[in-house]
């Protein structure tokens, strides 16, 4: 029986235990590889990974913070990794740079208008709180206010109809956690 995480009790659902282990196993041998090549685990895919709920499944919660810390170490690798060639720093700041524009870009628009809308028989991210949120997001970019990448890792927005795409504003999310990572 494993005991890499707290598990849930039975009549609770946490995360698949089997796709946790296999995960973190092909995380291992990733991070521990020396091959400064392509790797099949990165910092993106681990903020993308999911995995199937059980009952007396591993705590979303810890498994969950131990995805961040493991997020933050394999970045602090690419990141390592991408400066070592000469100029590879610059090249490295250009791509973060050239997001954050495209965030900002993003956040320019106006509020209400900053992500497609819904239909009324979709669940979408209520509008105000989105737009609230992307006006913190511009103050981090364009002012240089504080903000941690947990608040954006944690950020959450009630459900709604008619609201915004929830799969854009999560890429958008995805994309600055991607350049805060980057420039730390």
């Amino acid at each position: 029986m494993s005991t890499t995480f707290p598990r849930t009790r039975n009549s609770r659902r946490g995360y698949n235990v089997d796709q946790v282990e296999d995960f973190l196993e092909d995380a291992r041998r990733a991070y521990s590889s020396e091959l400064p090549g392509p790797s099949v685990v990165t910092a993106e895919s681990i903020r993308t990974t999911a995995f199937a709920m059980q009952k007396g499944g591993y705590s979303t919660t810890h498994v969950d913070a131990a995805l961040e810390r493991l997020e933050d170490a394999f970045a602090s690798r690419e990141r390592d990794r991408a400066f070592a060639p000469p100029g590879g720093d610059a090249e490295w700041y250009s791509k973060a740079r050239s997001t954050a524009q495209v965030i900002l870009d993003r956040l320019a628009r106006p509020e209400g208008q900053r992500f497609s809308r819904v239909s009324l028989f979709s669940r979408a991210y209520d509008v105000k709180q989105v737009d609230a949120f992307a006006d913190r997001l511009v103050d981090y970019f364009q002012h240089g206010k504080p903000m941690s990448i947990d608040e954006v890792r944690l950020s959450a927005f009630r459900a709604t109809h008619r609201g915004y795409n929830e799969s854009q504003v999560d890429q958008l999310l995805d994309d600055v956690v991607t350049v805060m990572l980057a420039v730390r």
